[in-house]
């Protein structure tokens, strides 16, 4: 330890704060908070914690700053900013929410909607959830609309609507736009199915089977019918829901499992004592204890506008427990406990979500072991040099040689690779060329590996033996050599006279040096993977492809006109008021357009040609 760290320490107070640990170029590596911002901060740079991590972060440690706060509560608060705002290396960081949904009710309106939206906004509105899987949720508001009629459509469409819509005609909706409705009864609907997000649905189906017994003693057979299939779609819902415990309070249960460096966390959503969800963290090589883990992991859970429960029940004392209980109660207006049961429901609860997690790991472990397989068996099938661990695959798409593209896909251990795909417009190549599409193409991508040194462990070809071969001479002309590559060809699939299909070959991958294909078996894994990737790369070229042509029908006449840019364009059109008015016009009338000379008039004239009868 430096003089200069010694110093600092020495002048450290004993008062609750933030401490930011950088290293020598300044980058703040971990940030933490402390009861006694000196021996806390003490411990670290003197090698007092014991823990591997912890020893390899202090090798790196060069300085640190101190931020103090009044309170463990201020602590708490600064703590979770700053990691948001450096994202320190050594922090245990959760992944954002944007993989999971929540149903926004518009309270600000006043015929409310229910939406599944990802983004949460401070608009007034309120938000039920998150929920872990966007298809339950979006198949649960849809059962839900059929039981409750709610508008569905944006206010923009409600404010101009004249007539109601399809969505009045199959009764999903009651049409408040432009009929009549009964505002009371569409907000009792609206609280109804809240409740039934957060399943409380035992009060709803009582008092809809009074309702419906009511509406059917007084002969009111079409109201008894329609409170009947409103029962139906509750029910539907009701059954997927899991009764945890008899009280009927939320909590947020938080259940750990590890083994050695590699933590799951799992958090179980119990809305009215009822399960209605789960969300899972995973940690690797990660060496803090389970307080610790949790401590970091709660810190982040509750920031932004994500709902706090009236209970979090945890596997393991937390030190700092009052703490953060004090500050998740101001942010929700009432009491909040954070409790570590020891016996009763509660603790059930918490062993459910500790073997949610053991099983969430196992699962994992599992798919990760079985991609190793995969990958394994594609190497040996077509004795490759390793392993390939990532995987680009190209493919040129174009339509009788227009608009040719190429594009490339990355896997990453059997598993997309979005951020690193790539695609290409063909430059140099006219006409319908697969060859020289794909030669280009495969310079373009491996003249910028060569210069970053960024290479994958396979690349992989669609098409045939002639794609292969344009492939290697673009590679040769790089000198790109300890990269194995291959090609995949379709079955090749012929018509006999009646039209029946029969197929000639299976899916064959072509080598390099080599005249046969090979033919991997129809169910194979190493073929399961190959043809993945394919599919993807087809998909991604196709997708650019129909973008491309869409951009070139909505292309105006007048892009391509020599001597007229972005205003001119926009002065004619506004003189004229239609491409075709202006072709109409002759070259005096074109002239008297602002901005517009004589000279250049006769250049559009003559561009622009004749105008269409057919128009």
């Amino acid at each position: 330890m430096t003089a200069a760290l010694e110093a600092k320490l020495k002048s450290l107070p004993t008062r609750p704060g933030v401490y930011l640990l950088r290293d020598r170029h300044g980058k703040v590596i971990y940030v933490g908070k402390a009861k006694n911002l000196r021996s806390r901060v003490r411990s670290y740079v003197r090698g007092g914690d014991e823990r591997a991590q912890v020893r390899f972060l202090v090798t790196r440690l060069a300085t640190f700053d101190t931020l103090v706060t009044t309170n463990d509560k201020e602590a708490l608060i600064l703590e979770n900013n700053l990691i948001k705002q450096y994202k320190p290396r050594y922090n245990i960081r959760l992944k954002d929410d944007k993989s999971y949904v929540s149903v926004k009710v518009e309270d600000k309106h006043p015929w409310p909607r229910l939406i599944v939206t990802r983004k949460l906004v401070r608009d007034g509105s309120r938000y039920l959830g998150p929920f872990s899987s966007a298809w339950s949720v979006r198949e649960t508001v849809d059962t839900i609309r059929k039981a409750f009629p709610l508008r569905n459509c944006s206010d923009a469409v409600f404010r101009n609507r004249s007539r109601p819509c399809i969505e009045y005609q199959i009764k999903r909706c009651p049409a408040p736009c432009c009929l009549e409705t009964d505002r009371e009864d569409y907000l009792r609907d609206v609280e109804q199915a809240i409740e039934l997000l957060q399943g409380k649905n035992r009060d709803i189906v009582h008092g809809l089977e009074a309702r419906m017994r009511a509406a059917a003693e007084a002969e009111r057979f079409e109201e008894a019918a329609r409170l009947r299939d409103q029962l139906q779609a509750i029910q539907t819902t009701v059954e997927r829901q899991e009764v945890v415990a008899h009280w009927g309070r939320d909590h947020d249960v938080f259940g750990l499992y590890r083994e050695g460096g590699f933590v799951e966390v799992q958090v179980l959503f119990v809305r009215a004592g009822k399960l209605t969800g789960n969300q899972a963290y995973t940690f690797e090589d990660l060496e803090f204890s389970d307080d610790d883990v949790l401590s970091a992991v709660l810190t982040q859970f509750y920031q932004g506008e994500r709902p706090v429960p009236d209970g979090i029940l945890v596997p393991v004392v937390l030190e700092d427990a009052p703490t953060r209980a004090e500050y998740l109660s101001e942010r929700k207006g009432r009491q909040v406990e954070i409790l570590c049961p020891q016996r009763g429901a509660k603790l059930r609860l918490v062993e459910m979500a500790a073997e949610n997690a053991r099983h969430s790991y196992t699962e994992r472990r599992d798919v990760g072991a079985r991609r190793e397989r995969m990958l394994e068996e594609l190497r040996r099938r077509l004795h490759l040099r390793n392993a390939p661990k990532r995987v680009e695959c190209f493919d040129i798409s174009n339509i009788q040689g227009n608009l040719s593209v190429g594009s490339m896909v990355t896997f990453d251990e059997g598993e997309p690779c979005r951020a690193r795909y790539r695609r290409y417009r063909i430059r140099t190549v006219e006409g319908s060329d697969d060859f020289a599409s794909m030669y280009e193409v495969l310079g373009r991508r491996y003249r910028r590996a060569r210069a970053e040194n960024d290479f994958p462990d396979l690349i992989v070809i669609d098409g045939g033996k002639g794609q292969l071969n344009a492939a290697l001479e673009a590679l040769r002309e790089l000198d790109v050599q300890d990269v194995d590559i291959v090609s995949l060809a379709k079955m090749r699939v012929e018509s006999d006279v009646r039209g029946a299909e029969i197929v000639r070959s299976e899916e064959r991958v072509f080598l390099p040096g080599r005249k046969n294909p090979v033919v991997l078996r129809r169910n194979s894994t190493a073929l399961f993977l190959l043809q993945r990737v394919r599919d993807e790369a087809h998909r991604f070229a196709i997708t650019y492809h129909r973008e491309l042509r869409r951009r070139d029908r909505l292309r105006s006449r007048l892009e391509d006109l020599d001597g007229v840019g972005p205003e001119r364009r926009r002065v004619l059109l506004k003189h004229f008021g239609s491409l075709k008015r202006l072709r109409a016009a002759s070259e005096g009338e074109i002239a008297e357009v602002p901005g517009i000379s004589a000279r250049l008039a006769a250049s559009i004239r003559a561009q622009l040609g004749a105008v269409d009868p057919a128009e």
